[in-house]
């Protein structure tokens, strides 16, 4: 989806620029936290500081853009893979893996104090990834293939946990190969039908559970007292 530079349109060459600059500062700040220099960043996008500086005037606004850009990535690729898969429960997989290669999963908890996700903007964002998400779970719910007992938490915090870097010295390259793996493994677990299936232990929390554990819910609440 082209950005908007103001009312019009950033040129192609701009465009790309943006967002090299925006996948190289996704895993910096994956891999390194958000102190990470910005000098970095730029470097590992194939551009000068300048051109980083241009598109975004400081490190919130980077930060920010990071994650508007991977929530609204999330949110096209639950659209493509219910377009996809005829198939519930496979469109919830293909999603999953998709989500995985975006690594929405781990920038969002690496930026998730440093930035607000109560605008306008970031809110529709968020918004329209969690309906699509879970209007994929309950289409795999009626159809008989999804675990009537899995939740809407049980699948976002799944992802979360198998985007997070392994500590050590794993490439990234096998980081990655193995967070598919180990999602494909967790995948029969969630898959409804014939044979024993253990009983779920621990909270079944919705999506409103989800964001009353969140630190931003928790900072309001402080706020309050």
């Amino acid at each position: 989806m082209p950005q908007l530079d103001g009312a019009r349109p950033l040129r192609a060459d701009a465009q790309h620029n943006r967002d090299r600059i925006l996948a190289a500062a996704r895993d910096a700040f994956v891999e390194r936290g958000p102190g990470v220099p910005l000098d970095d960043i730029a470097r590992r996008a194939g551009t000068g500081i300048a051109t980083l500086y241009r598109r975004f005037p400081d490190r919130q606004a980077l930060m920010r853009a990071v994650v508007l850009d991977a929530l609204r990535r999330t949110a096209d690729e639950a659209r493509r893979a219910v377009e996809d898969e005829s198939d519930p429960f496979d469109a919830l997989v293909s999603y999953m893996h998709r989500a995985l290669d975006i690594r929405t999963g781990a920038v969002i908890p690496a930026l998730l104090d440093e930035i607000s996700m109560d605008d306008e903007e970031m809110t529709h964002a968020r918004t329209d990834g969690s309906d699509l998400m879970q209007g994929i779970i309950d289409a795999a719910h009626r159809a008989g293939t999804l675990r009537p007992d899995v939740t809407f938490a049980d699948i976002g915090t799944l992802i979360v946990r198998m985007s997070r870097p392994l500590p050590g010295p794993f490439p990234r390259e096998v980081n990655d190969s193995l967070g598919h793996r180990h999602l494909d493994v967790v995948i029969n677990g969630l898959r409804a039908g014939d044979g024993p299936k253990t009983e779920l232990s621990g909270p079944a929390m919705s999506f409103d559970d989800l964001q009353q554990m969140s630190p931003t819910s928790r900072r309001k609440v402080s706020r309050k007292k």
